[in-house]
């Protein structure tokens, strides 16, 4: 058995989505000063690898702590999406015949090698019509090694409002699934786990995801 981290670390000016709060870590005691160390973290709800709530769209969805917690963990699939171009779109041939109902689908798209750079904001995305073959599927936790699962900046996030409407989990800023592929090719079984803090009422939350191959 063997545990891949595909979490990006946080850190202060680490990248966001355009408009979101900055991330800032500093120091807020320290062991000369006051005898133990405590960070003082000022970030939002939505920053590095992190779940959204159907909430993040909808006041009238529910929030992260209303979800079950069988949304955050259990056998995934990675959906092999790397090599679309700049701003493409990822339709729902990429999915049909290799997901089932109750799977974590993972979308490769290797996007997470430009993170840090601008090139990042320009990752592929989710056609509706994909988002609801998903959701038509079964499927209530889908996750991208990317920005969104809409385009970057967007005037709509039609794919957000589709996954998010079916009461599904969306995790973003996710790395390290081609290691996650690899193993998948090898026919290793998956287990992935997104659990996020415990923010009641909140519409989305840092996690520390891991896939467990083996």
């Amino acid at each position: 058995m063997r545990i891949i981290d595909l979490s990006v670390p946080l850190r202060s000016g680490m990248p966001v989505y355009p408009g979101d709060p900055e991330v800032r870590i500093r120091p807020a005691l320290t062991v000369p000063l006051d005898g133990v160390n405590v960070l003082h973290l000022g970030m939002g709800s939505q920053s590095g690898t992190h779940v959204d709530a159907p909430a993040h769209i909808d006041d009238s969805l529910p929030t992260l702590d209303a979800l079950p917690l069988e949304r955050f963990i259990g056998p995934a699939v990675v959906v092999d999406a790397r090599g679309s171009a700049e701003r493409t779109a990822i339709g729902r041939e990429f999915f049909e015949g290799k997901i089932a109902a109750g799977q974590i689908v993972l979308i490769a798209t290797g996007w997470s090698e430009h993170w840090g750079t601008p090139t990042y904001l320009a990752h592929p995305y989710l056609t509706p019509e994909a988002a609801s073959y998903l959701v038509e599927s079964g499927i209530r936790t889908v996750g991208i090694d990317a920005l969104s699962v809409d385009p970057t900046p967007a005037q709509d996030i039609p794919s957000h409002r589709i996954l998010c409407g079916a009461h599904a989990v969306i995790a973003e800023n996710l790395t390290g699934l081609a290691e996650v592929l690899h193993a998948q090719q090898q026919g290793l079984g998956i287990e992935v786990s997104l659990f996020p803090l415990n923010l009641p009422g909140a519409d989305g939350a840092p996690v520390r995801a891991i896939a467990r191959v083996g």
